[in-house]
This record gives C-alpha cells, sequence and structure tokens, in this order.
C-alpha cells in the first residue's frame, strides 16, 4: 500500500477520524495561535512581491526547476499538489528546505500518484469531465457535484497536512479552479486563509463585463478570505515594462506573481541575474508576511 494515499482507501470506513483531521486542518488554516493574524500596528501595509511557483510535486522536473528558482532567491513560496507522482518526494524536500507550501487545488488533470483509490479517481474524473467541459462551465454551480467537490477537496486538505505536517500557507487552484462556482458556494475552503483572487489587468485591458465579474467574485472572497492587492501571472516577459510596472506596485502594494519555472523561458529569467536588479529595491516575502488587512486594493490598476 503506497503511503501517500493509504489514509484515503479508508474515508468511507473511517468518516471520523477524517472529520477529526479536516477540523484540525480548518482550525489551523483559520490561524489559531498564528503570531501572523495580529495586523501591524500602525494599520498601514508595506509593499512586497510573493513570487509563488506553481505545481511543485506534479513530477520530478517540475520540483526540480522550483527548486533551482528557491535556490536562487526568486521564488518565496510555493503551491504544491497531492497525489500526483512527484508529491511525496517535493514534500519532504520543501520540509527539509524549510521552503512556505501552500496547496494548489486540483479538480482537473489526473492523480498521478500510484495507490490512489478509485473512489477518488472517480469523483475527480466526473469534476474534470465537467469543468473543462466549456469555457463557462466553471460559473455555473452544479448540485449534482457537491458531494465530489466535498469529497476531492478534503482529501486534498487531509493528504497535504499528512505530507506536510501543517496546513497550508495558502490556497489556490489548478487552472485556478479554487474559484470555480461549486468551491465558492460551498465555502469548502477555511476562512481567513489567503486565498488567491482574480488575475489583475490593466483598464481597458479586459472588457467592462469580464472586469465587473471578477471585481465582484474578489469583493466576495475579501469577506471570507485573506488577498494579496494585485494578482499577476510572470509571463508575457516583454514588453519590458509590464514587468516594470508590476515591480513598482509592488513597492507600495502586496502583489503576487504566479510562475511556472518548468516553462524554459520563465526559468532562465528566474535563475538569471536581470530580475534581481529590477527588484532589488523590493521585498521579496513569503504568504506569512501579508498582513491580515480589511481592506485591500480592487485589482484594476492604471
Amino acid at each position: 500500500m503506497n503511503p501517500s494515499t493509504s489514509s484515503f482507501r479508508q474515508l468511507d470506513s473511517d468518516k471520523e477520524t477524517n472529520a477529526c483531521s479536516i477540523d484540525l486542518v480548518r482550525s489551523a488554516c483559520r490561524g489559531e495561535n498564528d503570531k501572523s493574524d495580529k495586523p501591524e500596528k500602525d494599520g498601514l501595509t508595506r509593499g512586497m512581491l510573493v513570487v509563488n511557483a506553481d505545481d511543485f510535486g506534479r513530477d520530478h522536473l517540475t520540483t526540480e526547476k522550483i527548486l533551482d528558482c528557491c535556490t536562487a532567491g526568486t521564488v518565496s513560496s510555493v503551491s504544491a499538489m497531492v497525489f500526483m507522482e512527484d508529491s511525496e518526494r517535493a514534500a519532504g524536500l520543501g520540509r527539509e528546505r524549510k521552503i512556505e507550501v501552500g496547496l494548489h487545488l486540483n479538480f482537473t488533470t489526473p492523480f498521478s500518484a500510484s495507490g490512489c483509490c478509485s473512489r477518488l479517481l472517480d469523483h475527480q474524473n466526473r469534476l474534470s469531465r465537467y469543468l473543462l467541459r466549456h469555457r463557462f462551465a466553471p460559473l455555473i454551480f452544479h448540485p449534482g457535484l457537491v458531494r465530489s467537490f466535498d469529497y476531492v477537496f478534503e482529501a486534498q486538505m487531509e493528504e497535504f497536512h499528512k505530507l506536510y505536517g501543517t496546513a497550508p500557507a495558502k490556497i489556490d487552484g489548478h487552472h485556478h479552479m479554487h474559484l470555480c462556482a461549486n468551491v465558492r458556494w460551498q465555502r469548502q475552503i477555511p476562512s481567513g486563509i489567503l486565498v488567491r483572487r482574480n488575475f489583475s489587468f490593466e483598464r481597458g485591458e479586459k472588457s467592462l463585463s469580464n472586469r465587473l465579474y471578477r471585481k465582484r467574485v474578489d469583493r466576495s472572497l475579501a469577506r471570507r478570505y485573506q488577498l494579496v492587492d494585485f494578482f499577476f501571472s510572470l509571463p508575457p516577459l516583454v514588453p519590458a515594462g509590464r514587468l516594470r510596472r508590476i515591480y513598482s506596485l509592488a513597492k507600495q502594494f502586496v502583489v503576487e506573481l504566479e510562475t511556472h519555472p518548468v516553462n524554459s523561458e520563465e526559468y532562465q529569467y528566474l535563475t538569471g541575474s536581470e530580475i534581481l536588479s529590477q527588484t532589488r529595491e523590493i521585498r521579496i516575502a513569503p504568504p506569512s508576511a501579508v498582513p491580515h488587512r480589511k481592506r485591500v486594493a480592487s485589482g484594476d490598476y492604471q
């Protein structure tokens, strides 16, 4: 029996134990006994840049590329996938190197770890088929999938706690599916934790209806979770002025930059000297440094 998946061969027969484990994870996510929950004394937020590498543990190559960037000091946190082929090894390395790790919820890419129980795979397959059916599927609540969402979410939360020995530092989603209607309306994610918001765009970069929808979702998230002020993807790397504007925002606001170092262009940038010179006046920090605040920026910028 594979130790990374053995607990989910017992989910049906040991519901009380599972519920207890999930309660512990939720309590930790709410920040009980966590000093980082205390607001800054002056009520002000110093700017910072959270550079987060997604897909930690997905496979050996992805894990190694991310670790190289962590060693270079250009990645300040990672989002880990569980039940994937390199999840266990990645967790051991993450703990050993004291990397700050969040949970990268996965409802769409098949779990690849050996020994995953068939029920877990079946539930995830149902979710994947629905969410990837068409571009608007994630926006529509599906009452027939409530149990599948609950099962797959709780399985990943418990597995993360087992692998890392703690609650995740933050929660985001593979293909950003943590923002899908079922996850939000079922309120699966524990309140108080740092959750990834929608992408930020320049005014006019997206249609008005697109920006209004994203803003409405972010406002809803902000009432229950902690958010950064702005969220961007590292690419495209050109024109250079785009990254300069993002880094300029990080001098005054809390900005998250998402990256996938397995992509060669991003890896070369993150392990080179250019990013260090561009961010020399900016504080690159992990999610634990993000202060808890009652208000965040709207996410739009000019």
